[in-house]
C-alpha cells in the first residue's frame, strides 16, 4: 500500500489538493478485562496517572489510525486532512477509539490553493 500523509490541518503544507475523496475512519474497540480493571482501580485510590489505561488508549489509537491509513489508501488516496479522535465508553466496560479525517489526493504544488469545488 502506499504511503499516506495524515495531517490535522485542513491542507498539506506544500501540496495542492486535486481531489476529495471523502470521508475516512478506523475504528477499533477495548476492553482492559478483569485483571486490568482491578489494577487499575487500585492505582486510582493513590491517585495520579494510571499506566495501564494509557497504554490502552495510546495502542487503540495506533490501531484506528492504522485502520484510518489502510482504508484511505484502498480508496485511492494519498492523504487524509483534518484528522480527529473521538472515543465512548460501550457498557461501561468497553471503550470505542475512531479516528476520522476526510481522503484526499494532494499533488506538489501551492498549498493557498487547497480548496477543490464538490460537484
Amino acid at each position: 500500500m502506499a504511503e499516506i500523509t495524515a495531517v490535522t490541518s485542513d491542507y498539506v503544507p506544500g501540496k495542492k489538493i486535486v481531489k476529495v475523496i471523502g470521508t475516512v475512519w478506523g475504528i477499533t474497540v477495548r476492553s482492559r478485562g478483569l485483571g486490568g480493571n482491578i489494577m487499575a482501580s487500585l492505582r486510582s485510590l493513590a491517585g495520579g496517572e494510571i499506566n495501564e489505561y494509557v497504554k490502552m488508549l495510546n495502542d487503540a489509537r495506533s490501531v484506528a489510525v492504522q485502520r484510518l491509513m489502510d482504508r484511505a489508501s484502498s480508496m485511492g488516496a494519498n492523504a487524509v486532512i483534518s484528522l480527529r479522535f473521538d472515543s465512548s465508553d460501550i457498557a461501561q466496560v468497553m471503550t470505542e477509539i475512531v479516528a476520522y479525517g476526510t481522503a484526499v489526493v494532494v499533488e506538489d504544488g501551492s498549498s493557498d490553493a487547497t480548496y477543490v469545488k464538490l460537484d
